[in-house]
């Protein structure tokens, strides 16, 4: 196929030979799959983020560093500077995550380089060699289910022990390889300790991995993983060999009002952008 201006400049400075096809496109990218040599790698172009809310933009770049003060002010004042800046930004945080992640051991893409707003990085296929599906279009058994759960549950421990909250976790950014689930979509990550949301953002990633997996598996809906690894994390004993037990005993307290109805709206967010999501949004 005739390559995209942005995968054009890829082939001009030899980071890609051709481009085969496009494999998807979403509110905030394109994703193509392309020949580097002998390799089949995937390459996704950032689009412009206008779908946004401000205040998802504002809960998720919390405390996320910014070239200098004239960025800051920018991005703060929201002028086309400013945009650009924040898009970049929220762009590099995808690139870092999964540095970051591949390096801890996370089965994410392996990611190869990042240029011109577009990340070229591994193609996650099936056992066939084609790309692979997300859980999403995926039929499970049973004990598929117990498997996969288990295996995500994992991942999100070894994240959270890199220091990194996927943030958006669903059904919808988790490809089933020949080898097992591999997390993908990273824009949204927030840095666990230094971001005030990170625990609501970890309970509703593990919360969503639950509900997916528990209508296959219902005993998994009893289970309550997230507040679980959530307290061994703060209080400094989480690691990737943990043995989890599903169960945790909320110690009584006062409620946070606050925080119950900030909850019901990102469920109401969540529930939109999946509806999104399943109409090819």
């Amino acid at each position: 196929m005739k390559p995209p201006k942005r995968l054009q400049t890829l082939i001009e400075e030899g980071l890609i030979d051709s481009v085969v096809r496009q494999l998807m496109s979403g509110k905030e990218a394109m994703v193509f799959v392309v020949r580097c040599g002998d390799d089949t790698r995937c390459a996704k172009v950032y689009k412009e983020a206008t779908n946004r809310s401000f205040r998802q933009a504002v809960d998720y770049t919390e405390n996320r560093k910014v070239k200098n003060s004239r960025q800051a002010r920018a991005m703060a004042k929201g002028t086309r500077f400013g945009r650009e800046a924040q898009e970049a930004a929220w762009q590099s945080a995808e690139v870092d995550a999964l540095y970051r992640l591949a390096a801890a051991g996370v089965r994410v893409p392996k990611p190869y380089n990042f240029f011109e707003g577009v990340l070229l990085m591994e193609l996650v296929a099936d056992a066939h060699g084609d790309a692979a599906p997300r859980l999403n279009d995926v039929a499970f058994t049973h004990d598929e289910a117990l498997a996969h759960h288990a295996t995500l549950i994992d991942e999100v421990v070894r994240m959270l022990c890199a220091g990194v909250v996927h943030g958006d976790l669903s059904e919808f950014n988790i490809l089933l390889a020949a080898d097992g689930p591999v997390i993908i979509d990273l824009p949204q990550a927030v840095d666990a300790a230094g971001n005030n949301h990170a625990q609501r953002m970890l309970l509703r990633d593990v919360d969503n991995l639950r509900d997916f997996f528990g209508r296959d598996a219902p005993e998994l809906l009893a289970t309550q993983y997230g507040p679980e690894i959530w307290d061994l994390y703060t209080r400094g004993v989480l690691t990737p060999e943990v043995v989890l037990t599903g169960r945790f005993e909320r110690k009584a307290g006062a409620v946070d009002v606050g925080s119950v109805l900030r909850e019901i709206d990102d469920a109401r967010d969540e529930e939109a952008a999946k509806r999104l999501r399943m109409q090819g949004g």
